[in-house]
């Protein structure tokens, strides 16, 4: 199973990238991993506490879990996924069955910032977006998707989001085998992507 991870900031169009990534493949053939499923659960605390909680920084994320789930299906193994809710921030009883694929996506803000992760991932993506753009993004998502005002977002925005970006995300660009600038927009950037791994997917048939 060849495994591409996809990182960036915060509204830089990783999940564009992704979905023309996932269009040149079967359905079979692809799996699509997201960093955001694997939160921490924090029920153990009070809702206003939870909402505190800074999504931006690192060890907001279970990335032991995420890394035994990612071994378990390199040995062709099934695994159960975690649902988390940005709402509740809380994970689901629920979970999604994530079956062995020839190629993996895990797609993320943080996932190069952890060394662990980073030794499992074959291609290492970073999406690049200027940090208007990125902002602009979030607004709208944050609103639309997860119930917040523009007020916020924007608190959200400057309290954590950027300087999480700035002290993470921007220098784990350092680790990427592949910068994509100008997000889901730079289709020769994801063409080539997709021709690497392409490539790779050639090199693995017996």
């Amino acid at each position: 199973m060849l495994i591409v991870g996809i990182a960036g900031g915060t509204g830089s169009g990783k999940t564009t990238v992704v979905k023309k990534v996932i269009e040149q493949f079967p359905g079979d053939e692809i799996i699509v991993i997201p960093q955001d499923a694997y939160y921490k659960d924090n029920r153990h605390i009070s809702l206003a506490e939870r909402q505190k909680i800074n999504f931006d920084h690192p060890d907001s994320i279970e990335f032991s879990l995420l890394i035994d789930h990612l071994k378990h299906l390199k040995k062709g193994k099934s695994v159960e996924m975690p649902v988390y809710s940005y709402l509740t921030c809380l994970r689901a009883k629920e979970t999604i069955t994530l079956r062995p694929a020839r190629v993996a996506l895990v797609e993320g803000i943080l996932i190069l910032t952890d060394m662990g992760l980073r030794k499992m991932l074959d291609i290492k993506v970073f999406v690049d977006a200027d940090a208007d753009d990125r902002l602009g993004r979030v607004i709208r998502r944050d609103i639309v998707e997860r119930g917040r005002s523009v007020l916020q977002v924007l608190d959200r925005y400057h309290d954590t989001v950027k300087p999480s970006h700035l002290q993470f995300i921007e220098p784990s660009k350092r680790y990427a085998d592949i910068i994509i600038p100008g997000g889901g927009e730079n289709q020769v950037g994801i063409e080539m992507l997709i021709s690497i791994i392409e490539k790779h997917l050639l090199k693995q048939k017996p």
